[in-house]
């Protein structure tokens, strides 16, 4: 029983200690998307989505829940981030080419329509997030336009 004492108060102790290492926050400016925002030209419905759903994990700037700083939750959070922009970041628009960003856009499509994203473990805290079917149109429409004015992409017929 004694041993098991000890390892707890080991354990309790290392968590304590480890409250002080932090990850590095992703903590930017929105202003960073707005070259984003020049070029795609997003309606205020589709800005506001991409703002509540997306810019957490996809943009330089980070709303953080509380939890976000408990370790290891914070670690896991910055990890998920960090994956998150690998796959597709709004604050570094700029710098990629017109087939990338076209590749961008249909990835977003395709993750939004098969409900891949925003993913499930995101939209347990931010109910927010959680896309209704308008909305989803509403971005995937945007995104289409996107595509279209790449000169990539051609229209849908109806």
């Amino acid at each position: 029983m004694k041993t098991m004492k000890k390892i707890f108060y080991l354990i309790v102790i290392a968590l304590i200690v480890a409250q002080f290492f932090q990850p590095e926050k992703n903590e930017g400016s929105l202003a960073s998307v707005e070259p984003f925002y020049n070029e795609t030209k997003p309606s205020e419905e589709v800005k506001t989505i991409l703002k509540t759903a997306c810019f957490d994990c996809h943009s330089d700037t980070t709303n953080y829940p509380w939890y976000s700083k408990i370790t290891p939750v914070n670690y896991w959070l910055a990890e998920h981030i960090e994956d998150g922009k690998k796959h597709l970041n709004f604050s570094n628009w700029v710098g990629n080419s017109v087939k990338r960003k076209d590749h961008k856009m249909d990835e977003l499509i395709e993750e939004i329509e098969e409900h891949k994203m925003p993913l499930e473990s995101y939209t347990l805290i931010h109910k927010d997030a959680k896309l209704s079917e308008s909305q989803i149109e509403a971005v995937t429409t945007w995104a289409k336009m996107v595509r279209v004015s790449y000169g990539i992409e051609a229209l849908p017929e109806y």
